[in-house]
């Protein structure tokens, strides 16, 4: 947990921001992304509304929906280099139907996002159980329930 992390934190304007921004401190959002790193990285974290989340996984990656989190990684060697995208209104969406908090969900997200940046993937379901463990044990020291 001693990689060295530069963050950068935005929000985009939508419906109900501050309790967004109240759920994503700074030093909580680098904490979660320091537990799920094996490397030194340069991470932003935007947080954004339907519209923008929704036109982002439509152009890069063909779905016409917004979705929970988008990972956009550009290196992984000699520093994680990655986009994380949330789309705060599926977030919060998906808090109340899971009955987790905000902050519990944005928490799994970031950690999963960061998991992908560094090549972590879920596409095959052995690959989907292991990060499922990863994520958990992760979220667990971070003083999180298991998220599945």
């Amino acid at each position: 947990m001693s990689n060295t992390l530069t963050l950068s934190l935005q929000f985009a304007s939508f419906d109900g921001l501050a309790t967004h921004r109240a759920a994503l401190p700074r030093h909580k959002v680098a904490r979660w992304i320091r537990h799920a790193l094996a490397a030194d990285a340069e991470i932003t974290v935007r947080v954004v509304g339907a519209q923008e989340g929704r036109a982002l996984n439509r152009d890069y990656r063909g779905k016409d929906y917004a979705t929970n989190v988008l990972t956009f990684d550009y290196a992984r060697v000699p520093v994680v280099s990655a986009d994380l995208v949330l789309c705060a209104p599926v977030v919060a969406q998906e808090a109340r139907q899971q009955g987790k908090t905000l902050q519990a969900h944005y928490a799994h997200l970031i950690v999963h996002g960061t998991l992908h940046a560094q090549g972590w993937d879920h596409d095959l379901a052995e690959d989907a159980a292991v990060m499922e463990l990863r994520e958990a044990d992760i979220l667990a020291r971070l003083g999180f329930a298991d998220p599945y």
